[in-house]
C-alpha cells in the first residue's frame, strides 16, 4: 500500500525489451534506502517489485498486463518517474490510501498557470467517472490528490508548487499519458450497493 507522497522523482537508466515483458532499471538515492529484493516501489503510481539493485539503481520487470493497462510501456532511458516505497505500518498516512494497482491511463488535456498554483484538466476513462466526485481523492501518475471538478470524460486538480516541483506533474504537457487510480474505498462502495453487476 501507498500513500499517494511521491518520494523522488527517479530517471529510467535502461529498458530491455523482453518480448512479452520490459525490465527496467531506474535510477535512484531515497527509494534506495533500506530496500530489499521483493521490495515494492510505486513508479507513476505502478507497482513494482525490486528484482535487482546496484549502487544508485534498482531493476523491475514490468509483466504485459501491467504494459496494457499502464503508460509504462512508453518510458526509454532518461525518463524521469515518480518513486514511492511501500508504506511502513505505523506511517503517516499523508496522501489517501492507493493500492498501486493503475485503473487506466488519461492524458493531460490543458494546463492553466496560476501566480501561485496550476489548474490541470485531465481526459477520464468512461467506466472511470464513477468513482470520481468534487473535492474526492485521485492518484495521477502515483500522486495524491484533490479533484476540484469531477466530468463525465475528464476531470481537473490544482498542483501546488510543492507538487510541481518534486513530482513528474510539473512538466508533463498537453498529449502526455498519465496514470490514474481511484479510490479504491468508492470501488468497495459500489460493490456492496444492492444491485451492483460484478465486472468480468
Amino acid at each position: 500500500m501507498f500513500t499517494g507522497i511521491v518520494e523522488e522523482l527517479g530517471t529510467v537508466t535502461a529498458v530491455q525489451d523482453q518480448g512479452d515483458a520490459l525490465r527496467l532499471t531506474i535510477a535512484a538515492t531515497t527509494v534506495l534506502e533500506g530496500v530489499r529484493l521483493g521490495d515494492s516501489i510505486a513508479v507513476n503510481g505502478c507497482c513494482l517489485t525490486v528484482a535487482e539493485t546496484a549502487d544508485g539503481s534498482w531493476t523491475a520487470d514490468v509483466m504485459q498486463e501491467t504494459l496494457d493497462k499502464t503508460s509504462l510501456g512508453g518510458v526509454a532511458p532518461g525518463t524521469r518517474v515518480n518513486l514511492e516505497r511501500a508504506m511502513a505500518l505505523g506511517d503517516r498516512l499523508g496522501g489517501h490510501i492507493v493500492q498501486g494497482h493503475v485503473d487506466g491511463v488519461g492524458t493531460i488535456l490543458r494546463r492553466t498557470p496560476s501566480e501561485h498554483w496550476e489548474v490541470v484538466e485531465v481526459s477520464l476513462p468512461p467506466h472511470l467517472a464513477r468513482y470520481l466526485v468534487d473535492k474526492g481523492s485521485i492518484a495521477v501518475d502515483g500522486v495524491s490528490l484533490t479533484v476540484v471538478e469531477a466530468g463525465p470524460s475528464s476531470f481537473t486538480v490544482s498542483l501546488i508548487p510543492e507538487t510541481l516541483g518534486r513530482t513528474t506533474l510539473g512538466h508533463k504537457q498537453a498529449g502526455e499519458p498519465v496514470n490514474l487510480e481511484v479510490d479504491i474505498l468508492a470501488k468497495h462502495v459500489e460493490r456492496l450497493l444492492p444491485g451492483t453487476e460484478v465486472r468480468a
